[in-house]
């Protein structure tokens, strides 16, 4: 079986349509033959997004496939971080963060004291945007399934479906396997703010909107990388 280390000691990882014939887009030739400049027999993952993945030697400029198909299962409780979009990159950086952090679910909030509240045009070129990011922190952080970027949704929309808001005097703790809501700068709206005892704490100051985001995925993360470790060790 192989191992985190051993994905990790790959010199790149790429995302491709077939794992029978991995071909890189163009994109990610370039990348790999004159940015990081590797040469015939150095290893590259290739991932199909959906949990698949193989390794593969560069030969002759293309890659070619020298280990089996393996199937990362999803994950047993999935966790997902909804955000606003923000001015300049935040945003996407936050979405970097949280796809390295390894959350299942990325959602664009529409907040109604958004600093940027993009209508239906603009919201599909935020998602755009995010899946790119998201795609190369995926490969980056070896990631073999891609995670889903949806919205955008209201507040009220998101708490219906289950997700809890992240609050300065949030009286919640992070519990595994769910959604957190991360609200702009200027604050949750009388309408969008539930009350003390539904909202999650995430800390003891106050958090810009992408910190608070990365904040969130850690939390959850940690959760759920505790509760395996559990589950693991009554297993034996």
């Amino acid at each position: 079986m192989s191992t985190l280390r051993d994905r990790a000691d790959a010199a790149a990882q790429v995302f491709v349509d077939d794992l029978d014939a991995p071909v890189p887009s163009a994109d990610d030739a370039h990348h790999l033959l004159r940015v990081l400049r590797l040469r015939d027999g150095e290893v590259v993952l290739a991932s199909d997004g959906a949990g698949s993945w193989r390794r593969c030697e560069v030969r002759r400029g293309g890659l070619e496939p020298i280990g089996p198909v393996v199937l990362d299962a999803p994950a047993a409780s999935p966790i997902a971080v909804w955000l606003p979009a923000l001015k300049g990159d935040r945003a996407e950086w936050a979405v970097a963060k949280l796809t390295e952090l390894g959350v299942d679910e990325i959602g664009l909030l529409a907040c109604e004291r958004g600093s940027v509240r993009p209508d239906a045009v603009g919201a599909a070129r935020v998602l755009a945007r995010w899946r790119r990011v998201a795609r190369e922190a995926a490969a980056q952080s070896r990631r073999a399934r891609l995670p889903e970027l949806l919205g955008p949704r209201d507040v009220a929309a998101a708490v219906a479906a289950g997700a809890r808001r992240c609050d300065l005097d949030g009286a919640l703790g992070v519990r595994g396997g769910e959604t957190l809501l991360v609200g702009p700068e200027g604050g949750w709206s009388d309408a969008e703010r539930g009350g003390r005892e539904e909202s999650v704490s995430l800390a003891d100051t106050v958090l810009r909107t992408e910190t608070a985001a990365v904040t969130a995925a850690v939390l959850l993360a940690s959760v759920r990388r505790s509760a395996r470790h559990d589950a693991g060790l009554e297993a034996q």
